[in-house]
């Protein structure tokens, strides 16, 4: 599913990258090459997921135990970087557009290209958005995030258009806060998957579910404390201790907690190690 995602997603890109730049060069208008450029952006971004994904299913081996899932995440984090790139080189040809005192003239062309643009960009975000649901892959939200970003750029730029010949500097406004939109969904996306990859303090929605479950596995609140978890992209690993009473034999302990391991593995895909403590 994310491979489908990907190639689609360059092939969309690359064709809007031809259109959008060619109507950019006809209407002078740097916001609409800018735009040419995400698009293109997109479709680099799409290569490294494909990478990315061909990477982190391998399966665990010797030098990598929990398997190859942070190379998802490392592609999230370079898809980031990737847009910050994109977004300062568009806000200073924007700033120059704005000193030169550029003018676009734009055509039914442009207003073709941009409208077609807005449909394809949010169609791809959100198919990008519905695999990221079903694998829980970090890179494809933020591949669906770099499409929407793309798609609200071109309504900013399409609303230039009419704006323009009252305002002929719309069009270098518009293309720095292009760049500036950009530049927050490349913070956004770095910040969420360095994150991950730093490690993260259980938040109280994941404890209550892993409460809920070892309660109704064990069939009694067995009084857990000390949860942490650990995210490996697609492998999701938790540990935490237990209260039993110290008058279980050591099999009856034990049962209790291969069960809720098994038990929290079926109901939330997540490997659990589970310790004991006599209380």
């Amino acid at each position: 599913m994310a491979y489908s995602e990907g190639w689609i997603s360059i092939i969309v890109n690359t064709v809007l990258f031809g259109l959008k730049y060619w109507a950019g060069i006809v209407s002078g208008s740097v916001a609409l090459i800018s735009d040419a450029w995400h698009s293109l952006s997109d479709s680099i971004s799409s290569v490294g997921i494909i990478i990315g994904t061909k990477i982190s299913s391998k399966p665990p081996d010797e030098k990598h135990p929990f398997g190859h899932g942070r190379a998802e995440l490392i592609t999230s984090i370079l898809i980031g970087v990737l847009l910050a790139v994109v977004a300062y080189n568009f806000f200073l040809e924007s700033i120059e557009s704005i000193k030169n005192h550029k003018k676009a003239v734009f055509g039914t062309l442009s207003i073709i290209v941009l409208t077609v643009s807005i449909i394809m960009k949010e169609l791809s975000a959100q198919y990008a958005f519905y695999t990221a649901r079903k694998t829980g892959f970090l890179s494809l939200k933020a591949d669906g995030w770099h499409h929407r970003s793309d798609a609200i750029t071109s309504v900013l730029i399409l609303a230039g258009i009419f704006i323009n010949p009252y305002f002929p500097m719309i069009d270098g406004i518009l293309g720095i806060i292009v760049s500036l939109f950009i530049l927050q969904t490349a913070y956004s996306i770095i910040k969420e998957s360095s994150s991950a990859i730093l490690g993260e303090s259980c938040s109280e929605e994941f404890i209550d579910k892993i409460k809920k479950v070892a309660g109704d596995s064990a069939g009694f609140d067995v009084g857990i404390h000390h949860i942490h978890s650990h995210n490996y992209g697609n492998h999701k690993e938790v540990t935490f201790h237990i209260n039993l009473s110290g008058n279980m034999t050591v099999e009856e302990a034990h049962n209790i907690a291969d069960n809720i391991e098994k038990d929290v593995k079926k109901e939330l895909d997540i490997t659990a190690t589970v310790h004991i403590d006599a209380k």
